[in-house]
């Protein structure tokens, strides 16, 4: 299970302990490569970046990021950690839990999960999703920026 820890980062499944905004990237690669094998990745204006996937889930995690246009503060360490379904379990819930306050927020249809949570999402967590599960969940060190 992966719980969604706003403000804090991200607890990951059995006992591999949790990501931590403002963390370094060895620290967070080794945290995930216990229960993952991490390959790098890229995020535009990260310094750098790292996936791997679990039980149909694709974690992906980056960090030291730059705001060139000055929408949101640079970020030192772990600045943002998305959660991705596979596109081929998107009919039912997901094998691994992703949860938020209690709630699997890829267990349930995206209507009871919406309903459950009330509207009150912190403003530096992402949900998305336009099938009948949500899809992504992503969590940030910074508030999001709304883009217009």
């Amino acid at each position: 299970m992966f719980e969604l820890l706003p403000e804090v980062g991200l607890r990951l499944p059995g006992c591999a302990g949790t990501l931590r905004f403002g963390m370094d990237e060895r620290t967070a690669q080794w945290a995930v490569a216990t229960v993952a094998d991490v390959r790098d990745g890229w995020i535009c204006g990260a310094r750098w970046a790292f996936s791997a996937q679990y039980q149909g889930l694709t974690l992906n995690a980056y960090g030291d990021t730059t705001d060139r246009r000055g929408r949101h503060q640079d970020t030192p360490g772990l600045a943002g950690i998305d959660l991705t379904r596979d596109p081929f379990t998107l009919t039912g819930p997901s094998a691994c839990p992703v949860v938020l306050h209690g709630i699997n927020l890829f267990g349930y249809p995206t209507a009871e999960v919406s309903d459950a949570l009330s509207d009150s999402l912190p403003p530096t967590l992402r949900l998305s999703g336009d099938a009948l599960y949500l899809t992504a969940a992503s969590v940030h060190a910074e508030p999001v920026p709304f883009e217009r």
